[in-house]
């Protein structure tokens, strides 16, 4: 399937004809400071012209556009309509250098492919699953409400492609893996992916936070605006100006933005080029740090973009004394590896490094090209079938014969009280109290039968009571996790792990997942029908299995939330007009 590629950005605009399965580029053009000579439309509409000319005898089945900000608005890929622009347009605001550029090219190239289904990425879709503590800034919370403000991140379609090679090259699941993904251009971020989703970026609400970049200053004090305001006489826009275009390695050099000019001025005793790379390879590594203590530790450290696949001296700046992660860097292979076109993935750590140090080249084109081929087999679609039932998962436990044996007493079996929904569970007789920093609960109900694996569910509310910062985590996925104390009628079990907070999710067969056309693993969304608030649950889970029984599970907090009740049901169906990846499940 041949996807036209277009990525119209600030100065310059790059186009591919790109095979969606097998990454190959029938078609390349691109074009440098195309916006020097006027505006957006007028700047692009000569390239355009030409590139329809030159791909005229080929044929493409779409054409994916590059847009950097989609708000909270856009989650996932999306067919572009008149109101789609009219959304984009409206986000301008928070992308002023891109947005309105990105969209000059969609109304361009609807104009010039009429016929064409075309369709917009956003940069900012993958980071749509940061949790809540991860996306908000310190601010009134009714003044980000009214203006939008929060932590988007950016480079999601580069984050999410290296995060899946990452997985291929170490032959595993990228849902199963703890990756930190450093994406090092002109423009650097770096994010932490848990188990397949984002759950910290170092970019936020635009695209200035986080590292130092080529010409922006990413973190600063943000005292300091206000200060030069009033020590200078800048106004809003000049400060703009500095921090976005003066800024950065540009700034601190004084030799411009390019790495490989920096870092050989450095090299020739140049102290300012010196303390830029300093200060570029200081930041970095704070936050690889930052990011494996907010996921728990880390399984693969990847470095993409220019500088990240290309350059030894910053990987190697970065990399180094990380042996307290269990990261620990051959030097040889860090110097000598150079990717290409058939070796794309190469690991510069040494064999019995536990966290696997990786370079990555990254194919943002032939992610936007995958996205919108699946649009195009209408992969997004689900079938809508009879209503799915909805339980509330009240606080519990799930035990081994271990810590069971302490609790009750040796060969102490467990008695059902009730058999649950999924088959063969059951709620016991037999409780336990939870003892946590703060506080304890009791009367917490055991679920059988013992697994291999101790796990305490509880809810954000129990959590806050008990002083446990518990993370939103799989069933199963328990590494990692904080522990607490356990008291039977016959002893206590300290647990050094399993306190989680279940990730909302929905238990289906092989034969229901066939027929909804979802997999497992997959991720959907849920509309809630019957509160007047028209809450949307993100983030939904599936579970296959041909052990359980149709039921989507929410936790007590989420049922109070949206006025649910266990015998409440949904049906899963998708928005076709908007074209969203994600399937939906509307809750009636």
């Amino acid at each position: 399937m041949h996807i036209l590629v277009l990525n119209a950005g600030s100065s310059s605009i790059k186009a591919a004809v790109v095979e969606a399965g097998t990454g190959e580029r029938v078609f390349e053009l691109g074009a440098d400071r195309l916006l020097d000579r006027g505006g957006h439309r007028s700047a692009l509409h000569p390239f355009l012209l030409e590139l329809k000319d030159k791909v005229s005898g080929l044929n493409i089945e779409g054409i994916g556009h590059r847009v950097v900000h989609g708000g909270a608005a856009f989650d996932g890929a999306t067919r572009i309509t008149d109101g789609v622009e009219q959304q984009i347009e409206a986000l301008s605001d928070l992308a002023p250098l891109h947005n309105p550029v990105n969209l000059a090219g969609i109304r361009l190239a609807r104009e010039l492919w009429p016929d064409l289904p075309q369709f917009a990425v956003f940069d900012t879709a993958f980071h749509h699953s940061l949790p809540k503590r991860a996306q908000t800034y310190a601010l009134p919370k009714d003044l980000m409400r009214e203006h939008g403000i929060r932590r988007y991140g950016f480079h999601g379609m580069s984050h999410k492609y290296v995060a899946g090679r990452a997985a291929t090259f170490l032959k595993d699941d990228y849902r199963n893996l703890r990756i930190i993904s450093c994406h090092l251009g002109n423009g650097c971020s770096v994010t932490a992916i848990e188990f397949g989703r984002s759950i910290e970026t170092s970019m936020g609400m635009t695209p200035l936070e986080g590292l130092v970049m080529g010409t922006r200053s990413g973190d600063i004090d943000p005292g300091i605006p206000a200060y030069l305001q009033r020590k200078t006489g800048m106004d809003t826009a000049a400060i703009d100006a500095l921090l976005n275009r003066d800024s950065g390695l540009k700034g601190l050099s004084g030799a411009g933005n390019d790495m490989r000019s920096i870092l050989e001025r450095s090299a020739e005793g140049d102290p300012d080029c010196q303390l830029a790379v300093q200060v570029y390879t200081h930041r970095l590594r704070k936050y690889i740090g930052a990011y494996a203590a907010v996921m728990g530790g880390v399984d693969a450290i990847v470095f993409t973009g220019g500088i990240g696949e290309n350059s030894s001296v910053i990987r190697h700046r970065a990399a180094q004394r990380l042996d307290y992660l269990g990261a620990i860097i051959d030097e040889d292979l860090n110097n000598t590896l150079a990717l290409t076109d058939t070796e794309d993935v190469i690991s510069f750590s040494r064999s019995h490094s536990r966290v696997k140090l990786l370079a990555i080249r990254t194919d943002e084109q032939l992610a936007i090209a995958r996205d919108c081929a699946k649009l195009l087999r209408h992969e997004d679609e689900v079938n809508t079938l009879p209503t799915i039932p909805i339980a509330i998962s009240a606080r519990h436990c799930h035990l081994t014969r271990a810590t069971l044996d302490k609790l009750y007493g040796e060969g102490h079996e467990l008695t059902v009280k009730k058999y649950l929904s999924q088959p063969g569970q059951f709620a016991a007789e037999e409780t336990v109290t939870v003892v946590g920093p703060r506080n304890r609960i009791e009367r917490v109900r055991i679920l059988g039968p013992l697994r291999s694996a101790d796990q305490v569910e509880i809810s954000r509310t129990d959590e806050f009571f008990l002083g446990i910062d518990a993370p939103v985590r799989e069933s199963g996925k328990v590494e990692n996790t904080p522990g607490c104390q356990l008291l039977g009628p016959a002893g206590s079990a300290d647990l050094e792990d399993g306190v989680i907070c279940a990730w909302r999710h929905i238990h289906m067969t092989p034969e229901d997942a066939a027929q909804f056309g979802v997999q497992d693993r997959d991720v959907v969304e849920v509309a809630i029908g019957t509160s007047d608030r028209g809450l949307t649950f993100g983030n939904v889970l599936i579970r296959v299995s041909p052990d359980y029984k149709l039921e989507m599970h929410i936790d007590t907090d989420e049922g109070n939330a949206a006025e649910i009740q266990s015998g409440d049901s949904g049906v899963l169906n998708v928005t076709a007009s908007e074209g969203q990846l994600r399937r939906r499940a509307t809750v009636g």
